[in-house]
């Protein structure tokens, strides 16, 4: 993958991960172009085969593509940044900690992702640290994708 492309899938992203909306501003790890479809399963270096993702998200995807949905119990597509509507699938909770999954692909890819344990860790070291001072604050930071 070029430097080019990756530095343009970083562009179209406004530099957050797009599974979880952490700023790669505000990380201690490194951000990088995540193949949404593995090249272990004929997924190529090309721009809309390619999301922005934190370690955390690219670490717990791997070469993922599907999980279980623990409420139908069925084998489901993880979410897909290029064909998926983020705000169909999910939703935070009231005080913005934990995200609920509106579909089986938003429930499986919140498991598969292990998404809400690391962003109550990241929200309280926002708090603790000083970089934030109000909910409303930390949320317009953290995700300037979602509208609230």
């Amino acid at each position: 993958m070029t430097d080019s492309l990756r530095n343009e899938v970083r562009k179209r992203a406004m530099h957050c991960c797009e599974y979880c909306f952490a700023q790669e501003m505000i990380s201690h790890d490194p951000f990088s172009a995540e193949h949404i479809i593995p090249s272990s399963k004929g997924g190529k270096d090309e721009f809309d085969n390619l999301a922005w993702s934190c370690l955390g998200c690219n670490y717990h995807k791997f070469t993922a593509t599907t999980a279980i949905d623990l409420v139908s119990e069925e084998i489901v597509n993880l979410f897909h940044p290029r064909k998926d509507v983020w705000a169909g699938h999910f939703k935070w909770n009231e005080d913005y900690t934990q995200l609920i999954g509106l579909s089986a692909i938003g429930r499986a890819t919140i498991n598969r992702l292990k998404l809400n344990p690391n962003r109550l860790d990241q929200s309280k070291a926002n708090f603790e640290d000083g970089r934030e001072t109000s909910t409303e604050s930390l949320i317009v930071s953290i995700f300037p994708l979602i509208q609230i």
